[in-house]
Formats: structure tokens, C-alpha cells, sequence
């Protein structure tokens, strides 16, 4: 057969190169051995392969003739080159070595497809179980080879398939469990590219976005939520995620995010709720769905007891037609600057609606709306959001302030805190201010400009200078007038994962409110947390709501022998056993939990010394942290395997309930578990340390 190989690409040289150069890249070629995986076999076809090569081109005559051929090819931009098929596992190890991934896969997928009509030679040499192995192994590096290359072009969804089918390729054929976990730990670290690929591509389906919102949902699930500390194996550290979660909000509808963040505030995460809460009050707004606002004010209320969201709560209070409570709110609110512009465009009012209506609209504009892909191009205008008829058949249903439900209709006030405003000579009050009015008298002839507007409250602006009033927008733009919402021009450039640096995306607003957040979460946790259950909210319908968190005094489950040990299985194996050593060696001794991960007879060594502990009053504390390396099953006999792996144990020995730091030590350490099957348990048969 002929392989697109030529004697000066197999040694690495042009075809100028004098005889030292020849010499020299030949002598390097055979020190460069392939990995350690390969059999006896590919290694000596690939020297083959260099003798020959290094033979023909050391010859003067040989070379000559050769060269003469070589140039005079009907292709000379594509030499080829006759091997038998001995020479085949050579060739393909010196392509990869060049490579050539994609001729790789190209040459070597239809050798291992059940479905391929292989010559009869090639049918027998693949029937080999080495030669199978070999290929497998060359097909499964060219996998992981080249994903990492598409992944460096920017193509990272593409560069999880190529990934993923080499690590299926060898779950397939039950070979080189390290392998798959190199593999899998590519398509950890992908994820966050993924997600941003599939939210942003140009004309995206439906199918590319559910995908991405699927891979999100699982490293969330993985970290165990927005401000979790569990490690997904992205790289990925709390503040990088959080960066990260900022920037993707610009490419998530309100839809999309409502969803996503009710669904982690029900962990529950202060720092989803208060970003479902921007969500409920964008979506409520733009889309004159009040009921959201009012939910987005009651989970406001929640996290007031740890933070100050007065003045969110007003412009929630102003949107719902609550006049008193919106004034009331400001006076808490400990946020100058705001407070500040608020009271600057009241003057000459009895209270502080002018201001904060007129606060209200530029917040939405400028700190809200540029975070939702359906909202980037929408322009804020109160008055058409009073003017909505489903808006004002909710507000008329609202009871009065002080009242109960059905008593008075909110709308209908002899004295209205606007009218000043209406009436003032202030032009920014009339935007602001003036146009609630109008908006209630277009939208009810019946009802004087001096009614009163009630309506809930949007989040701050923080640290953003006041704009004038030419920039400030007065009515929604049609969408007709601007591109498709779902794709915003930011879409048409190759998105960039932003790790590190000031996260504007979401705003100084929210990034205030993070750091805050997350120091209390992660330093200064109160027992209360959140008393108050948060309600239940319809769930995304990718994932179903996290699990309960395992009581850690509970044995672990037994680890099943169902299936051929693999490197998530021996993952599984190890992490049992330190369960149950830390169990074991407890202060409740609870040496009966050894039965479950350890066989004879180190199940009886191990046993002895925890009741030694216990005889001396003595026990220990244990954190371990695992890397499993390699999962090696025994080839002849699938019951046994070997499990490798980097632990890092750190132990602290109580005597007589008092620390003994001469026996405490943090170690890291490299340890050998023989595994066996016992039944329809895997269980560690004996264990050794490694240099």
C-alpha cells in the first residue's frame, strides 16, 4: 500500500541537506522513542522505516536515483511511498510525529470499522491484538493531538467531538484508561470555551444554544453553583468563574437567565438571587409582566438582610405603583451617590419620586437592559411601560398601600407627588416624572395626570456619571428598527474568555455586590444564611435540581463490579477507601466500614490498627485530595487491575481528645492500589507507596 510519506519527511530534513545533516537527524529520529504504551512491534516498523530511509539517502547513488524519481512524480507537492503492511503501525506512529493528525484518522478509522472490507492481509495483521492495540492507541493521540490544535484556532466545539470520539474509541476497546483521562481532562478544561462558542455563534440554532446552556448547567453543578468551591476541573477559580458568568449574561435572553438563576438560587446562592432578581425586573419590564417585578421585590427583601438593596427596592416599590414604600426605601438606602442624584432632580418636590423615576429610567438603560441579548437595542421609556394595558390591570388590582387587597384602586389619588413634577420647568423632571403621569392618563382618559404611579424598583447605578438629557431615550424603539436582538454585533466577533481584570460586563453595580456577597459566604457565613425558604420556581428542563447533600459521617456506597474498572471507576475506588479510613480512624472508630472497600488480609491489618487507636484513646482527622493517574486492568484476567494514583493527606492525631502535632504530618504522595473483584464489589487488595 502507499503511504504519503517521502524517505526526507520520515528523518525531518529538506532535500538540501549534506551528509552531517542526514547523519545527525537520523541519529535523532531513533533516540526519539514514542510513548511508553506502544508495543515492541510499532516501535521496531517505525526503525525499520528510518533504517531504510537513512540507508537510500546516505548512498550517493541511491540518493541520486531516488531524488531523480522524486522530483520527476506526477504529484511532486505529494510524495507517496510503498510499504508493505508489516510497515503500517510505522508509518502511522512517524504521520502522528509529523503531525498529520487528520491523516492519521483519515488511514487508520477504516482498519478498526467493523463494517470496512479490509484486504485480506490488512484483515489478518489488524486481527492481532497488539497490532489492534497499537492502532487504537495511534487513533486515540491523534484525537487528543488534534483537538488541542482546534481548540487553539478558536473551533472549541468541534474540538470536543474529536475528543470525545477518541475517548470513546478507547472506553470501546477497554485500552489505556490514562489516556482517556489526559482526554478527559481537556474536555474539563473546553467546557467554558464550549459554552461561549455555542451562545454566540452567528445564526445559531436552538440545538447550539440548549447545548451550551447544558454544558453550563453541568460545571455548575460540578462547582456546586455560581459561588461554589467544588473543583470542576476547568482551571477556573471562584473569581474566574465569576468573571466568567458576568460575561455571559450579554449573550443569555431574560428567559434564559431567570431560568438558570432561580433554578442555583434554590441551592441556595445569595449571589443567583440577587442575578435572577435583575432577570425578574428586566423581563418584567420589558415585556409589561409586573408579577415579575413584585417577585423580584420579595426576593429583594430576602437579601436585604445581609446587604443593602434599599434602593433597588425602591425603583422595584416606583414600578409597582408604590409611592410611600419607594420613599421609604431611599431613606434607608446608604448609597450617596445615587442618593445624591436622586435628591439633585427632586428639587422643588414634596418627596423624592422625580428623581428616582428619572434615576430609574437611565439604571435600566445603561446598567440593565445591555446585559440581556433580547434587550441590548431596546430603549427604556417609563411612560410606555404605565401606558401597557396588561401593566395597568395588574397595578389596579394591587391593594393600596396600608390597605387590604381590593379597597382602593391605587390609581385613583386626589394629591399626586408628581404633580410638581409635572408642572416644574425642569426639562429632565418631565422625562422623568411627568411622562409617569401622561402614561396613566393615555392608558385611563378617565384618570388625571395628577395620579399617582406606583412602580417597582430596578437595581443601582453605581459609580456611572449622570448622562444628559439628549442621550436619555424617552420611548421604546420598535424592533423592526434595529437588528434581531439575538444576535447583537458583539456576537459577530470571536468571543474571548476574560479571566482575569475588572468585570464590566454585568456592571459596577454587580460586582460591587459580588465581592461583598462572596466574603460573607466565604468568610463571614452567618448560621441564618437565608431563613427563609425561597419559593418554588418552575425548573430548567435541561437538569433536575441538585442533589442533597450526603450526611459525611455516613460509610460510602460500596463501589460496584458491573463493569471493567476504568479510570472513573478507580477514581471511585480510591476516593471509597479514604472515606472509610477516615471513618476508621475517627473519633467513632468505625472499623466496620473497612468491610466495604478493603480485601483479606489487608482488611485485618488495617482493621487492628484502628482498634489500636482506639485502645490508646487515640484517633485522627484526615483531608485528602486524589489524582488518579492510570487504571491498568490485568490483560488476562479482567477481575484484577492495578490503580495509580497522586495523594495529597494531611493528618491531624487527637490523644486523650487533644492534638499531637509530633504525629500530625501533610504529605504528598504517589500510591499503588491492586485491585480485585470480590462478587459485585471491586475492593483494594493491597497498596503500596510510591518513590
Amino acid at each position: 500500500m502507499r503511504i504519503p510519506l517521502d524517505y526526507y519527511r520520515i528523518l525531518g530534513i529538506p532535500i538540501q541537506a549534506d551528509g552531517q545533516q542526514l547523519s545527525q537527524a537520523y541519529h535523532d529520529r531513533a533516540l526519539q522513542l514514542p510513548r511508553r504504551e506502544y508495543s515492541d512491534l510499532a516501535i521496531n516498523t517505525r526503525k525499520q522505516l528510518l533504517d531504510e530511509a537513512y540507508s537510500v539517502l546516505a548512498n550517493p547513488e541511491e540518493r541520486s536515483r531516488y531524488d531523480a524519481n522524486f522530483l520527476n512524480s506526477p504529484d511532486p507537492q505529494s510524495p507517496s511511498l510503498e510499504i508493505n503492511n508489516n510497515q503500517l503501525l510505522g508509518a502511522l506512529l512517524l504521520l502522528h510525529e509529523l503531525g498529520e493528525y487528520e491523516l492519521v484518522l483519515q488511514l487508520a478509522q477504516p482498519l478498526i470499522d467493523p463494517k470496512a472490507k479490509l484486504p485480506p492481509e490488512q484483515a489478518e495483521l489488524v486481527n492481532n491484538r497488539l497490532v489492534r492495540a497499537d492502532i487504537v492507541l495511534t487513533l486515540a493521540l491523534a484525537s487528543l493531538e488534534l483537538g488541542r490544535e482546534q481548540w487553539q484556532q478558536g473551533a472549541s466545539e468541534q474540538a470536543a467531538h474529536t475528543a470525545h470520539y477518541g475517548q470513546e474509541l478507547l472506553l470501546r476497546e477497554g485500552l489505556f484508561a490514562n489516556i482517556r483521562g489526559e482526554i478527559q481532562a481537556d474536555l474539563y478544561k473546553l467546557r467554558p470555551y464550549r459554552i461561549l462558542e455555542l451562545l454566540t455563534r452567528e445564526n445559531g440554532d436552538e440545538a447550539s444554544r440548549a447545548q451550551g446552556m447544558k454544558v453550563l448547567l453541568e460545571m455548575l453543578e460540578d462547582r456546586g453553583g455560581i459561588d461554589g468551591t467544588k473543583d470542576d476541573q476547568s482551571g477556573l477559580d471562584l473569581d474566574d468563574f465569576l468573571r466568567f458568568i458576568q460575561q455571559l449574561r450579554s449573550y443569555l435572553t431574560t428567559a434564559e437567565q431567570q431560568e438558570l438563576f432561580e433554578l442555583e438560587a434554590r441551592r441556595p446562592s445569595a449571589v443567583a438571587m440577587y442575578l435572577a432578581v435583575y432577570a425578574l425586573i428586566a423581563r418584567g419590564f420589558a415585556y409589561g409582566q409586573p408579577q415579575l417585578i413584585a417577585q423580584a421585590q420579595d426576593w429583594l427583601g430576602r437579601l436585604g438582610r445581609r446587604q443593602d438593596v434599599h434602593l433597588e427596592q425602591a425603583i422595584c416599590a416606583l414600578l409597582l405603583g408604590q409611592t410611600e414604600a419607594a420613599n421609604r426605601e431611599l431613606e434607608q438606602s446608604q448609597d450617596h451617590e445615587p442618593l445624591q442624584f436622586i435628591q439633585t432632580h427632586s428639587q422643588d418636590a414634596p418627596d423624592l419620586l422625580p428623581g428616582l423615576c428619572l434615576y430609574g429610567e437611565r439604571w435600566l438603560q445603561t446598567e440593565v437592559f445591555p446585559h440581556f441579548q433580547d434587550l441590548a437595542y431596546q430603549t427604556v421609556a417609563l411612560k410606555d411601560y404605565f401606558a401597557d394595558a396588561s401593566v395597568q390591570s395588574y397595578l389596579e388590582q394591587l391593594p393600596g398601600e396600608g390597605e387590604t387587597p381590593g379597597t382602593q384602586n391605587q390609581w385613583a389619588v386626589v394629591e399626586s407627588h408628581l404633580t410638581a413634577a409635572a408642572m416644574a420647568p425642569n426639562p429632565e423632571l418631565t422625562v422623568g416624572a411627568a411622562l409617569q403621569a401622561e402614561a396613566a392618563a393615555a392608558a385611563n382618559p378617565a384618570i388625571p395626570q395628577a395620579a399617582v404611579l406606583e412602580t417597582p424598583r430596578p437595581p443601582r447605578l453605581r459609580e456611572r456619571p449622570p448622562v444628559s438629557e439628549a442621550e436619555m431615550p424617552v420611548a421604546r424603539r420598535s424592533a423592526s428598527a434595529h437588528p434581531s436582538p439575538r444576535r447583537s454585533p458583539r456576537s459577530k466577533q470571536t468571543p474571548r474568555l476574560i479571566l482575569l481584570g475588572a468585570g464590566g460586563v454585568i456592571g459596577v453595580a454587580i460586582a460591587g455586590f459580588l465581592i461583598a456577597q462572596l466574603w460573607q459566604l466565604l468568610f463571614n457565613r452567618p448560621e441564618e444564611a437565608i431563613e427563609t425558604p425561597i419559593p418554588e420556581v418552575t425548573p430548567l428542563a435541561i437538569e433536575p435540581p441538585a442533589p442533597e447533600i450526603p450526611d459525611p459521617n455516613a460509610p460510602p456506597t460500596p463501589i460496584a463490579a458491573t463493569d471493567p474498572l476504568d479510570l472513573t471507576t478507580g477514581g471511585q475506588v480510591v476516593e471509597t477507601w479514604l472515606k472509610v479510613k477516615t471513618l476508621a480512624f475517627g473519633p467513632d472508630y468505625q472499623v466496620e466500614a473497612l468491610d466495604l472497600i478493603l480485601a483479606e488480609p489487608l482488611r485485618t491489618q488495617w482493621r487492628q490498627l484502628a482498634e489500636g487507636l482506639q485502645g490508646n484513646n487515640t484517633y485522627r482527622e484526615y483531608e485528602h485530595r486524589v489524582e488518579v493517574e492510570t487504571v491498568n486492568v490485568d490483560p488476562d484476567d479482567p477481575n484484577q487491575a492495578v490503580v495509580e494514583a497522586a495523594v495529597r493527606e494531611a493528618s491531624t492525631e487527637y490523644v486523650n481528645g487533644q492534638p499531637n502535632p509530633a504525629a500530625s504530618y501533610d504529605d504528598n504522595l504517589r500510591v499503588r492500589y491492586e485491585v480485585v473483584r470480590e462478587g459485585e464489589q471491586w475492593l483494594i487488595e493491597n497498596m503500596q507507596v510510591l518513590q
